[in-house]
This record gives C-alpha cells, sequence and structure tokens, in this order.
C-alpha cells in the first residue's frame, strides 16, 4: 500500500461519480493525462532531438513517488486514461515500480485505461510484465521498416530490436498501435507498405504530421508533408471509410477496405484537433502543460515539495485546467520552432 492508495468504499465512490471535476474554460472535460517519466531516450530521432541533446540533472526530474502522487491526484479528480511517456520511458530506471503503482487505479475501476507510447528497442523485456499489470493498449513509434533508413532517422537505432518488441507485445496479448510520422523526403513513398505492414499484425496505425517542438538542427519546412495529401493519395487506390471510433486521442479514423484495418490521421498542421481536446501533459520535471502548441506552463513540482496537502495541490491543478488555452499556437517555420521546448521533454 502506498499513502495514495483508495480503500475499497473510496474505489466505489471514486468510479461511481461523474466522469471529471477539471472543466476548462471552454466546457471541455479533461479526461486524458500523458504523463513523461524521463526526458532521457535510446534514440535520437531527427525531428524529434537535437543529435547531442542536453538532459536533466536528476533532482530536477519528479521521483517515482512524486509521479505517482501527481498521477494519482488527477485520476481522483476525474481523469480515466493515464500515457505514460518520455523520452523513452522503458529507459526510466524503476519503470516497472511505476506502472505497478498506477495499476491498481484499474482494478479500483477509478481509472479505464494505463498505456504507454514507446520506441520499443526495450519493449522485448517488458512486454509480459506489462501485459501482468493490465497495459492492454500501447503506442510504437515506427516510421520505416528499411534498416538503414531507420539507422538514419534515429542516428544509429537498430529496427530489429523495435521488431523483436512488437512481435513480444502481440504475443503478450497487448493490442499494438503503430505511429508513424510522415516525412516528405524520407518515407512518404513507403506509407502504403507500412500501412499495409502494421494491418498485417492486427494492429492500428496512425499517421502524424511533424510537429514544430524544439530546436532540431534540421529545416522542418523541407520534411514537413500534410496529411491531406496523404489521404488523397491513398485514396486513389484505397477505400477509406469514415469511422466514429476514437481512442480518446486526437487521432480522426478512417478503415481500410482492402486491408480491413484501421489508420488514423493526427493533423495539427492542416488541420487542428482543438475543439475536443480532452487532454493535458505533465513533463517529467512536474511541469503542467495545459496544450501541447503553447508555452504555457503550472510547475506542480515546486507545489509537492513545497509540502503542498492533497486539497492545496488540487486548487494548483484547477487553476492550471480553467486557464487551457481554446487551441494551439503551431506552424511550420524554417528558422525557428513554433514552441521552444522539445517532443521528448513535454512527452510525446
Amino acid at each position: 500500500m502506498t499513502p495514495y492508495d483508495a480503500s475499497p468504499a473510496q474505489a466505489v465512490t471514486r468510479a461511481s461519480r461523474p466522469p471529471s471535476r477539471l472543466i476548462d474554460g471552454f466546457g471541455r472535460a479533461v479526461t486524458y493525462l500523458r504523463v513523461s517519466v524521463t526526458d532521457r531516450c535510446d534514440l535520437r530521432c531527427t525531428y524529434c532531438m537535437a543529435e547531442h541533446m542536453t538532459f536533466l540533472p536528476k533532482a530536477e526530474v519528479l521521483s517515482l513517488e512524486e509521479l505517482d502522487r501527481l498521477a494519482s491526484t488527477f485520476v481522483g479528480l476525474g481523469v480515466r486514461k493515464l500515457r505514460l511517456t518520455g523520452g523513452e520511458p522503458l529507459v526510466r530506471k524503476g519503470i516497472m515500480t511505476l506502472v505497478e503503482r498506477l495499476s491498481r487505479h484499474l482494478a479500483s475501476g477509478a481509472l479505464d485505461e494505463l498505456t504507454l507510447t514507446t520506441n520499443g528497442t526495450q519493449l522485448a523485456a517488458h512486454a509480459a510484465d506489462l501485459a501482468r499489470l493490465g497495459v492492454r493498449r500501447i503506442n510504437v513509434s515506427l516510421d520505416t521498416l528499411k534498416p538503414d533508413l531507420f539507422r538514419k532517422l534515429t542516428r544509429g537505432g537498430d529496427l530489429s530490436k523495435v521488431l523483436a518488441g512488437v512481435d513480444a507485445a502481440l504475443a503478450a496479448g497487448i493490442q499494438v498501435k503503430i505511429n508513424a510520422v510522415a516525412l516528405k523526403h524520407d518515407n512518404a513513398r513507403e506509407l502504403p507498405a507500412l500501412i499495409q505492414w502494421a494491418h498485417g499484425l492486427g494492429a492500428d496505425m496512425t499517421l502524424i504530421e511533424t510537429m514544430p517542438l524544439g530546436e532540431v538542427e534540421v529545416d522542418r519546412t523541407e520534411q514537413y508533408l500534410s496529411l491531406k495529401d496523404v489521404r488523397r493519395d491513398l485514396a486513389s487506390f484505397w477505400t477509406l471509410t469514415d469511422l466514429a471510433y476514437a481512442t480518446g486521442g486526437p487521432a480522426r479514423y478512417v478503415r481500410v477496405e482492402e486491408t480491413g484495418g484501421r489508420l488514423g490521421f493526427i493533423t495539427p498542421l492542416s488541420h487542428n484537433f482543438c475543439e475536443a481536446c480532452n487532454r493535458v501533459r505533465l513533463t517529467c520535471t512536474g511541469t503542467l502543460h495545459t496544450c501541447l502548441g503553447r508555452d504555457d506552463a503550472s510547475d506542480l513540482r515546486a507545489v509537492i515539495r513545497d509540502g503542498a496537502s492533497d486539497a492545496e495541490l488540487e486548487r494548483a491543478i484547477f487553476m492550471a485546467i480553467g486557464a487551457k488555452p481554446e487551441g494551439h499556437d503551431f506552424h511550420i517555420d524554417a528558422l525557428r520552432p513554433a514552441v521552444a521546448r522539445h517532443m521528448s521533454t513535454t512527452g510525446g
């Protein structure tokens, strides 16, 4: 037991109360928290990080206990979905201890889903334990099935480790969704084959427009590919049927009739997804960002390290959610990113 475990009576009350007490100024209920557990990663994807990243000192990063307290407070306020992110979450020391602690909210009924986004390199070693602890669905970031291109895009990564991780997750009974960033000069022509491969595994596939976060030493305007154009091209040889299906995130889904699989489109630039946003992000330093595309920030680490009571912590969260903006400021600029912080720091 931890100080944040609910008693049986509390668990029943929590599971039966309204979906969320976290309502922003535009009437949107926040039910989805993405928690970055580390800014570190074992890859250096060109569109995500600089090649020589400076990572945070340990003292600035939340402890596992602090991550548990903050995430559990959000669950107590009505968040129904937790996603662990990084950097790469599976390189965080003690990560499975945190997963085990957070899984108690699945058992109580307070949480609908505990999941994570991973690059897959460490997944083979952890898939069985993730499944045992109640993780039923994960996202794996993978932009190509070509080993040489994968090595180039990740600055040295080994594709075989990712593929082994995907196989291990599927074998453990975890549903896998493959996420790929659409890159004009690298994987654009490969996207149909990547979609067919994912659907052949029984996995969903989501395509993502490159996002202008952080200095990455490349010109994003050179790589930006509108998913409106990608969808038009795919529809020239496949039948795409719009679906009402949703996972709680920003993707809009279609069914590819020829493969029988689902395909999602995440379009922060060509068509923003702000009107129904239900998400906030907690960084590994305890900074709460209520919008991925703005530099808003609430320092929850300072709140808890100053000895805040549970009620004081809840008040700080309510204030941050109340200031959540209506939409983001994303745009592609050759000279500077729309937002200075890296996606690896924000929580991908």
